[in-house]
């Protein structure tokens, strides 16, 4: 199973808006994503997963906050991107010029985030592993994310893809040592940072 449910009619962003409003409470803290005008719904985060997720959010946000660089988001945030794409990943990056330049929701306009951040991770999982290489990593290139963060649990590895035009070149997986960012230069973070907490939670 590569996704929980996803829409065979197509929609944009402002029909996929409308489509949530209509979704009862309960129903809409669902992960709902709008990819490639389909309607995507990914299956809640295991322990493993989720705790990767707030680890690199609490590390990122704590730099980030320290050198006043901009917002890190959790998985809770939608981006509206310029693509025509909503997407919530598992942690986002926005620096300080890019929030300033985001353009204020209309009067009467409902949607997310419109900053298309400058990284963005996302924590592959057996339902969302294909998608996350390559249909979000398409979408995230072509909106210009500049740099994209893959992590796999199972392997304990991340890999850094670098913006070079509308495509990501891929570096080598990080196994042991520093994870080092173009996007956040001054950053120390390690593997063994990254995956702190997996052995205290079950996969």
């Amino acid at each position: 199973m590569e996704t929980a449910f996803r829409s065979e009619e197509t929609f944009t962003q402002k029909q996929f808006w409308r489509w949530l409003a209509g979704l009862s409470p309960a129903e809409q803290t669902r992960h709902f994503e709008l990819l490639n005008g389909r309607i995507v719904l990914s299956p809640p985060a295991k322990c493993r997963h989720a705790g990767i997720g707030a680890t690199l959010t609490a590390l990122l946000h704590k730099h980030v906050r320290a050198s006043r660089l901009g917002m890190v988001f959790d998985a809770s945030m939608g981006f509206d991107l310029p693509t025509g794409d909503t997407v919530q990943p598992d942690v986002a990056f926005v620096t300080t010029a890019r929030l300033r330049a985001t353009p204020p929701p209309k009067k009467g306009e409902k949607g997310f985030l419109r900053a298309v951040p400058s990284l963005v991770v996302e924590v592959l999982s057996y339902s969302t592993r294909k998608q996350d290489r390559t249909e979000k990593a398409g979408i995230y290139a072509k909106s210009g994310v500049d740099e994209y963060w893959i992590v796999d649990p199972d392997l304990r590895t991340v890999t850094v893809r670098i913006l070079r035009g509308e495509r990501y070149v891929e570096g080598p997986s990080v196994v042991r040592g520093p994870v080092r960012s173009r996007v956040l230069p001054k950053l120390r973070l390690t593997i063994d940072d990254v995956f702190a907490d997996v052995d205290a939670v079950d996969a």
